[in-house]
């Protein structure tokens, strides 16, 4: 039996600011599409840091694709 703890998943990037500009593909807050923020408690680990490394670049770039 081991005593070490699970790893912990890797939390959302909401910042309360939940709002999506009219035309916009991004959250202005956490920079997610809505389908990632409606999605994210049954990503996996590695979905999650998929999206947590594209993250930096959506800053900014609020864009509808």
């Amino acid at each position: 039996m081991s005593d070490a703890t699970p790893p912990q998943r890797i939390a959302s990037p909401c910042t309360g600011v939940c709002r999506l500009p009219t035309g916009g593909h991004y959250c202005l807050g956490c920079h997610r599409t809505l389908d990632e923020i409606a999605a994210w408690s049954s990503l996996s680990d590695a979905e999650r840091h998929a999206i947590m490394n594209e993250l930096p670049q959506r800053k900014g770039s609020n864009h509808s694709e």
